[in-house]
């Protein structure tokens, strides 16, 4: 993995040198893989870009640089510092000890996903006046790319990969803040059944939150993902209103949210995902494409405010947790689209 030493230099580099655009004016910069030669099937490396602190940016745009033949799904974290000053390392946090090359977690500390692509999702394009905001005083002082390559087979012969995310931004002020919050599950699925992973939290910041957009991601075992926001009334019954739901195995995407009613403090928001599995084990919920993963992740904006500093909402899944033990009034149409 030698010869990358120069990458993050030379991109914090880069995107310090957009300074001298006009500040109207939407730029592009391409956080890439530095034309890696992953050498394991199930390899999650990490490729990191300061971002300059002098002044802030607001990333208003996705342009991924990927196909699903190449990269089994790619996250792109904000972090107040990253988990390596390497160019690249493994952040396979789940993984064996990797003599080859460093390992460690993406982000080293103020961990948050701004973005995530698989299965040949197209571009993003934020609502007019959102944005990520970061570098300057943002916590977001470091972007990190983090890429999962199921298999090495487009690689043989010793090909490399630049799979990233070619970024659009802007400098221009933005009174609209972008947040994104991830809910998912721990727990494992039972041989030839249908499990139901669900998740829960609620909200306790002071905020108001516009949703505008979600993303659903599981493996092959997926079926059904849905999320809701969830009110309870004064007579302890819940309302239910849905974000958003889908076949996970479609073009795993950020799709508009069926409903844009603001999410604000004391509301609940919850996440079910549908596993049929037709196999003789047991799948954990796990990092590689033979375990399995329930992910929801919403994305949304506050006015005139920070994001959530709650940027996760994870339960042990099933069969530990579950909806039913605290929320009432379930929808009954959850696992179904």
């Amino acid at each position: 993995m030698a010869g990358y030493s120069s990458h993050m230099v030379a991109t914090a580099l880069l995107l310090t040198l957009c300074g001298f655009c006009s500040a109207f004016e939407v730029n592009r910069f391409s956080l890439l893989m530095p034309n890696v030669t992953p050498y394991r099937p199930e390899l999650y490396l990490c490729t990191p870009v300061k971002v300059d602190y002098s002044k802030s940016y607001y990333i208003i745009g996705f342009e991924p640089n990927a196909t699903m033949q190449t990269a089994h799904h790619m996250l792109l974290y904000g972090c107040s510092k990253p988990g390596s000053r390497s160019a690249v390392w493994n952040c396979g946090e789940m993984a064996a000890k990797d003599e080859t090359i460093e390992m460690a977690s993406p982000c080293g500390m103020g961990s948050q996903v701004i973005y995530a692509w698989a299965r040949d999702a197209p571009k993003l394009e934020l609502p007019e006046g959102v944005g990520f905001k970061v570098g300057g005083k943002s916590p977001i002082q470091y972007l990190v790319l983090q890429v999962h390559y199921a298999t090495i087979k487009p690689f043989e012969g010793g090909k490399t990969d630049d799979s990233g995310i070619h970024l659009h931004y802007t400098e221009r002020p933005l009174e609209k803040e972008a947040g994104v919050i991830l809910l998912g599950t721990g727990g494992f699925i039972r041989p030839m059944t249908v499990e139901k992973m669900e998740t829960s939290c609620t909200i306790h910041e002071k905020k108001v939150m516009h949703p505008f957009a979600y993303r659903t991601h599981t493996h092959s075992l997926g079926r059904v993902v849905s999320g809701y926001k969830v009110t309870r009334d004064r007579t302890g019954a819940d309302q239910w209103v849905l974000l958003g739901k889908r076949d996970p195995l479609t073009p795993q995407m950020f799709y508009p949210v069926v409903n844009q009613q603001p999410i604000t403090q004391g509301d609940t928001l919850a996440a079910r995902c549908t596993m049929q599995s037709n196999r003789n084990r047991t799948t954990q919920i796990g990092p590689t494409n033979d375990d399995e993963m329930c992910n929801f992740y919403l994305m949304y904006y506050v006015e005139r405010d920070s994001p959530l500093q709650k940027k996760y909402c994870f339960t042990e899944g099933s069969p530990f947790y579950n909806w039913s033990s605290h929320l009432n009034n379930i929808p009954e149409d959850a696992s179904s689209l």
